[in-house]
C-alpha cells in the first residue's frame, strides 16, 4: 500500500514536472523527446478501497 500510494504517486508528480521542463526545452527548439507517463500512483481513496476489497475477498474465499 505504501508503494501504491507514496512512491508511485511521487513518481507521477516528478514526471509531470519533467514533462513541463521538456515542453519548455522543446519550444525553444533544442530537442524533441517523448513525454513521460504521469498517472502512475493511486490516490488514498483507491488504496483504502483496495484494502477493503482484498480483505472482503479473502474472507469470502476462506469461508468456502
Amino acid at each position: 500500500m505504501f508503494d501504491a500510494q507514496g512512491v508511485r504517486r511521487s513518481t507521477g508528480k516528478q514526471a509531470g514536472i519533467l514533462n513541463k521542463i521538456m515542453e519548455d526545452i522543446y519550444w525553444k527548439g533544442k530537442i524533441q523527446e517523448l513525454q513521460l507517463r504521469e498517472l502512475i500512483g493511486h490516490t488514498p481513496v483507491e488504496v483504502i478501497i483496495g484494502l477493503i476489497l482484498g480483505i472482503a475477498i479473502a474472507l469470502v474465499s476462506f469461508a468456502k
